[in-house]
This record gives C-alpha cells, sequence and structure tokens, in this order.
C-alpha cells in the first residue's frame, strides 16, 4: 500500500478550502441529504476511493441508510431497493462520473429530469461533481481510511 503522497489540506490550504466551499454549498440544497449520500458513496465505488467510500458509508449510516441497502449500491441497476427517484440520481451519478464513456446523451438526461427539477439537477450536478474532486484528491494522493 502506497503511503500518503501529499497532504495537500496542509501544504496548499487553499486549494483545500476550494474544494469544501463546495462542499458546504450543499448543505443548503433542497436535495435531500440521504440522496446525497448515495451518490457520494456511489461515485466513490466507480472511482475506486477508498476514504471517500469509508467517510461517505458512515455518514449514508448515521443518516438511517441502511446496510443492506449501501451493499447492493454496486448493483443498483438490478437492486429492488431503491426508488425511481433514487435510481435516477444514481444513473447521472454514473453517468457523469464516467463521463468518458456515456457523455450524457438527451435520453438519459431525459429519464434523470424527470425526476427532479430544474434546479435539484443542477443540485445534483454539483454534487457529482464535487465528490469527484474529492474523490481525485482522495485517489491521486493515495489518502487512506484510518484503520
Amino acid at each position: 500500500m502506497t503511503s500518503q503522497r501529499n497532504h495537500y489540506h496542509q501544504t496548499a490550504p487553499h486549494v483545500f478550502q476550494a474544494v469544501y466551499t463546495l462542499e458546504k454549498t450543499q448543505s443548503g440544497f433542497s436535495l435531500e441529504a440521504p440522496l446525497r449520500e448515495l451518490v457520494k458513496v456511489r461515485a466513490s465505488q466507480l472511482n475506486g476511493c477508498a476514504l471517500c467510500l469509508d467517510m461517505h458509508s458512515a455518514a449514508a449510516l448515521q443518516a438511517g441508510e441502511s446496510a443492506r441497502r449501501l451493499l447492493a449500491l454496486g448493483a443498483w441497476e438490478d437492486a429492488p431497493f431503491f426508488t425511481q427517484r433514487e435510481r435516477a440520481a444514481l444513473l447521472w451519478t454514473d453517468t457523469l462520473t464516467l463521463l468518458h464513456e456515456r457523455h450524457a446523451p438527451d435520453a438519459i438526461h431525459d429519464e434523470v429530469a424527470a425526476q427532479f427539477s430544474q434546479a435539484e439537477m443542477a443540485e445534483l450536478t454539483l454534487a457529482v461533481a464535487t465528490i469527484n474532486v474529492w474523490n481525485r484528491f482522495g485517489v491521486g494522493f493515495a489518502m487512506q481510511p484510518e484503520q
């Protein structure tokens, strides 16, 4: 296992603060917090960010999410545990996280937009973008959860 490559929150606190500001902004969103945690866990699964997976799985459990649903998140398309709204959010998460593969076609956008207002779509997009930024710092700098 690689040790952490950069303690950027110490070496470049202005960078950490910029990303943290994006995160803090989300507390005022109309988009429900438990859904945002599902999105964060899912993107972190796709990106292989152990630190964020650990952090956001714990936050989701604390927010009332079930372990069963978290364990099924990797197979959300086939698992019967998720609502249409959650499925739409997870589809958008997968699409934007895997943008190089999926390219966000109109059909996917329209499917997601059927479950969210335009403002919620913007909030969901920022939530997905923000966790992807955190994941890139976590994976890029080999950050690990504490044991």
